[in-house]
């Protein structure tokens, strides 16, 4: 068989230059694709390793805030923002997020002087525990750095456009590690330890690689629908599909409002959209959070839910639960004046793509499954922070002296299936649709000329 599949090459050796002229396009790709945006996915692998790990560290950075003492009947939400209002009584209260177990404070949200605080409350006596500005949160910032890089809307597209980028390496990365008529499983599977240097180095990218594609794949997918360009247009087609939220979940006709769930809360990514309702206007007395709060502890919410309270005549109270696991999301609207359930949307109400996106985002943030969610996370964001480097150095010892060390561009004519597959994905991912026009400008009429011009200056 060895012989015969010998002879076949010897005879078409055109065959094994259409192959080589792909495989090095391929590579090519991969090439710049790593040495531009690995960093970027190193940033995002550490940061999200961090913000994995958020209930715990803040437990231990707030616990002066978190812990209170159980001393009979906690005091209704009432008295508790009551007294908030006492110590700063310039300030607006936006929120109130009750303790989701007898030990912990309340929370109560106020913004003063353009900026947003965030008072801890004993609930059993109504004492101010300590505040806190928002701004200066830790994990607030992880996380802010994780999605927009600190800088915005601009932050906010290069991270979706290093992400995007992931999906490409993945995809050039399994053709280039798909075996070439191996019969061992050493270098596909494990590394291989005695062929030397050079092989090692190579084995220490590609086979760890290969292992961490299913999981950095699947970080990447459950992370975009957060992203600003392209989560933004998955959601709106989401919801005019129908997969988002039904219009069964309005006690009457859904309303139309140009205001959104998620310009008044922090809600659950399929409830964002949610097209927030009016309150009636009987009598301009609103009624009490009390009252809020006692229809979530009837319907027996999980407890981690935050109420948004009304600051306009026309508002209204806005329950949210974004508990760790996805089931137990719920998002409600209440009429403030007569304490009306407007909207009762829950994961049972989301359409499928509603259920698969938010279970995964809790896949993603490591709440669904505890700790083992937490640990299996890690080790795809430490797996791919090693394939990044362990790439990086590669490329430094395979680097010539004079060069930028990628594989030359080989004019084959040959290249259908790689253009069909960078089309695709250019439609699917539109700022990667855009990179890979600017990117091969750039190799074609910068780099490819500079190459040109130094063999003619050593000529």
């Amino acid at each position: 068989m060895e012989v015969a599949e010998e002879t076949i090459t010897i005879q078409n050796p055109t065959s094994r230059s259409k192959n080589s002229s792909v495989y090095k396009t391929v590579w090519r790709w991969h090439f710049y694709a790593g040495i531009i945006f690995a960093p970027f996915l190193i940033i995002l692998a550490v940061t999200g390793s961090i913000y994995l790990f958020k209930p715990q560290i803040e437990q231990v950075l707030y616990q002066d805030y978190y812990d209170v003492t159980p001393n009979g009947d906690k005091l209704p939400a009432s008295k508790q923002i009551e007294e908030v209002k006492i110590l700063y009584p310039e300030a607006v209260v936006t929120n109130y997020r009750p303790g989701e177990n007898a030990k912990r404070s309340s929370e109560v949200s106020i913004t003063s002087n353009n900026e947003s605080f965030t008072i801890f409350v004993d609930p059993y006596t109504g004492e101010s525990i300590g505040a806190l500005n928002n701004e200066n949160r830790i994990m607030d910032k992880i996380e802010e750095i994780h999605g927009e890089l600190m800088a915005g809307t601009l932050g906010d597209r290069i991270v979706e456009l290093a992400a995007c980028w992931g999906v490409v390496l993945i995809v050039t990365g399994l053709y280039l590690w798909l075996p070439k008529k191996r019969k061992s499983l050493s270098g596909v599977l494990f590394p291989r330890l005695n062929k030397g240097k050079k092989v090692l180095r190579r084995d220490l990218h590609a086979v760890p690689a290969f292992w961490i594609t299913a999981g950095m794949l699947f970080l990447i997918m459950t992370g975009l629908p957060w992203s600003g360009l392209w989560g933004s247009n998955f959601q709106v087609i989401t919801t005019n599909s129908g997969s988002g939220y039904p219009p069964s979940i309005w006690t009457g006709s859904a309303p139309i409002s140009t205001i959104k769930t998620k310009d008044i809360a922090d809600v659950p990514w399929a409830a964002e959209n949610l097209d927030v309702p009016l309150s009636e206007i009987q009598g301009f007395i609103p009624i009490s959070i009390d009252e809020v709060i006692a229809i979530a502890n009837r319907e027996g919410l999980s407890p981690i839910y935050t109420v948004s309270i009304p600051n306009e005549k026309d508002g209204v109270y806005t329950l949210s639960a974004f508990p760790p696991k996805a089931k137990d999301e719920v998002t409600m609207h209440f009429d403030q004046y007569t304490g009306a359930v407007l909207a009762d949307y829950r994961y049972d109400d989301y359409g499928l793509i509603g259920k698969i996106v938010a279970m995964g985002i809790t896949l993603h943030k490591g709440t669904e499954f505890g700790l083992i969610n937490q640990l299996c996370c890690l080790l795809i964001c430490l797996g791919i922070i090693f394939v990044a480097v362990s790439g990086f150095y590669l490329w430094l010892k395979r680097k010539p002296k004079k060069g930028f060390g990628a594989p030359k561009a080989l004019s084959s004519k040959k290249k259908k299936s790689l253009l069909i597959i960078l089309i695709a994905l250019g439609i699917l991912f539109p700022l990667v649709g855009v990179s890979l026009i600017v990117v091969w400008l750039l190799d074609r009429l910068v780099i490819q000329k500079i190459s040109v011009v130094k063999k003619f200056m050593n000529a």
